[in-house]
């Protein structure tokens, strides 16, 4: 399972012209799934969301998490972070997980991110084409994979 989180002012999915979801402040994550993903690693990775400390404090440093803020997320599916580009100028895509795979894992990451922050998570829509809008704070981004755990 691999995100890549970003730390916004503000962020918003837009399906056919309508909002499906918005955030202030918080996080927005793009979230892809593989074929080798479980229910471990969506708990390693609510785990270490929750508990990152990239939120400024009152000296300017990075020293809050997300519930520290009182933040909000966003989450977005997008299988395209599990691309491989070794070869040619095609992506391949033979490691991101089917629907049948990899829709009741980006419900369950959603359920369990939601249960554990004590707030509504805002989505997007699996499989649907999305116009994803965000005003990065910093920026920071960073990338996580559950499978590069050491």
């Amino acid at each position: 399972m691999r995100v890549l989180l970003q730390r916004v002012s503000s962020a918003s999915v837009t399906i056919g012209g309508t909002v499906k979801g918005k955030i202030g402040p918080g996080m927005l994550i793009l979230l892809g799934i593989e074929n080798a993903d479980t229910q471990e690693d969506i708990d390693w990775l609510t785990r270490k969301i929750l508990s990152l400390r990239i939120f400024e404090d009152a000296d300017g440093k990075m020293n809050n998490s997300i519930s520290d803020i009182d933040g909000e997320f966003l989450v977005v599916s997008q299988f395209t972070l599990h691309a491989r580009v070794k070869k040619g100028t095609r992506p391949g895509f033979d490691r991101a997980a089917r629907p049948e795979v990899a829709i009741p894992l980006y419900e369950k990451f959603v359920s369990d991110l939601e249960n554990q922050h004590g707030k509504p998570v805002a989505t997007g829509e699996f499989g649907a084409m999305m116009d994803v809008a965000l005003v990065n704070d910093g920026p920071v981004t960073i990338w996580i994979d559950s499978k590069a755990r050491e």
